[in-house]
């Protein structure tokens, strides 16, 4: 009896080690998007034996977490065979050739049946670099109880803001992020637009946006920015003069998301630019504004939608990783509309597919799901360059300065761009004197 015992174990051993191991698919991210989807991610493992997800859990912000897939890469030998990454921080990682092209594994047609601005920023130099993961966009929440329709341009929203502040019906008229960090570059991006003026100015002789992505032909593009215009002037002004004026606390200059939804969700203010994720934390934090706010898109020029700056988040593969067939598949999975409709469900993600806005189950589980829609046929987007991060650095610091009492519009504007001229021309190998 042990002797067949013996054997019957031994035979279930061989078949075990005769079994292929599932291959591991190692994928950084966010905190909190490796919390979202650590649900889905289990459900997937456990649903075949092929492949094995694993998620690691990076820093939140943004730029620590492009610092930790830096440092890993620098090394030569990454843990990682994809990751998560922010649409401000592609073009450095293209231009360092850090990645690998994915258009083998997903062709041009593969972007169709997704919302506009889930096309944008996933191509260039011919070759597709990202699959977005979430289509996000910055929007405005305005307090229903308080005005029948929100504010569609700048001059409206300080109308409205000054009347209810002079009723005593709020504190703050306007909340949004003030804070030297990427979140103050995408205000003042939304902001230029809004007024007419632009940040960046492509060369006459850049190429022109692929149609069948929508990603532009080529991310190291040169050209310039256009920061001490007349209009990019006015443009910076319109913000001091929140702050000046009262309509917008001084502490904004200290305010990120979390900060601008805290000062909304107690009730203090009237209206907040913020990203989508917010109307589901107003929900989870049992805010009492709850069911007394209306979501649009962001102040424009008169008889034009404003563009809120596009903030999505895409999967792309890391070159030189030894499953790069396998983590194709495990990208399209987590980029496919079926994972997608439970992150909106979930945590309030905007899907990039356009079927699923066109859902009327998902529509009335997701209530924002319209006018993310709407918010995404015309997003605005950052400069498509490699230098894009000192590019931002610079402009942070400067409307940051000038929100601080530390120069006027007209200075720090023309501060901008004579030290974004320099970043550019050094770049290029030109000498410079210092500004």
């Amino acid at each position: 009896m042990g002797l067949l015992l013996a054997l019957l174990i031994a035979c279930l051993v061989a078949v075990a080690r005769a079994q292929p191991r599932p291959v591991p698919i190692r994928v950084l991210m966010p905190a909190s998007f490796a919390d979202a989807t650590a649900e889905q991610v289990r459900d997937f493992n456990q649903s075949q034996g092929r492949l094995r997800i694993k998620v690691a859990r990076g820093p939140v912000d943004t730029d620590a977490m492009a610092d930790l897939a830096i440092s890993s890469l620098l090394l030569g030998d990454t843990p990682y065979d994809a990751m998560l990454v922010d649409i401000s921080q592609l073009t450095k990682f293209v231009a360092a050739d850090w990645l690998e092209p994915l258009e083998g594994w997903f062709g041009n047609d593969y972007f169709e049946a997704m919302v506009p601005g889930a096309r944008l920023g996933n191509a260039s130099d011919g070759h597709i670099w990202r699959l977005p993961f979430t289509a996000d966009i910055g929007l405005l929440y305005w307090r229903t109880d308080l005005m029948e329709q929100p504010p569609q341009t700048p001059e409206q929203l300080v109308v409205m803001s000054r009347d209810l502040q002079r009723q005593g019906k709020v504190r703050w008229g306007y909340i949004w992020q003030g804070r030297q960090y990427e979140g103050l570059s995408c205000v003042v991006l939304e902001t230029l637009d809004a007024f007419g003026a632009r940040w960046w100015r492509p060369a006459a002789t850049a190429p022109a946006v692929d149609p069948a992505t929508g990603g532009a032909a080529a991310m190291r593009e040169t050209g310039s920015t256009q920061l001490d215009s007349p209009a990019a002037e006015r443009a910076a002004a319109w913000l001091d003069k929140l702050v000046t004026t009262g309509i917008t606390p001084e502490a904004v200059a200290n305010y990120a998301e979390a900060e601008a939804l805290g000062t909304f969700a107690a009730g203090d203010a009237a209206l907040m630019r913020n990203w989508p994720y917010a109307w589901r934390e107003l929900e989870r934090m049992g805010s009492p504004v709850v069911g007394k706010v209306g979501v649009t898109t962001v102040v424009g020029r008169p008889g034009q939608q404003g563009s809120g700056t596009l903030g999505s988040w895409g999967l792309s593969m890391l070159a030189g990783g030894p499953h790069p067939t396998e983590t194709a598949e495990v990208i399209r999975w987590f980029s496919g509309p079926e994972f997608q409709r439970r992150m909106a469900v979930s945590a309030g993600y905007p899907p990039t597919w356009e079927s699923l806005y066109e859902d009327e189950e998902l529509r009335r589980q997701v209530p924002l799901l319209a006018v993310e829609r709407q918010a995404l046929q015309n997003p605005v987007e950052r400069p498509p360059t490699p230098l894009y991060a000192q590019l931002s650095d610079v402009v942070q610091r400067q409307v940051n300065g000038m929100l601080t009492r530390h120069g006027d519009p007209g200075t720090s504007m023309a501060r901008a761009q004579r030290q974004s001229e320099l970043v550019l021309r050094s770049a290029a190998g030109t000498p410079q004197e210092v500004p």
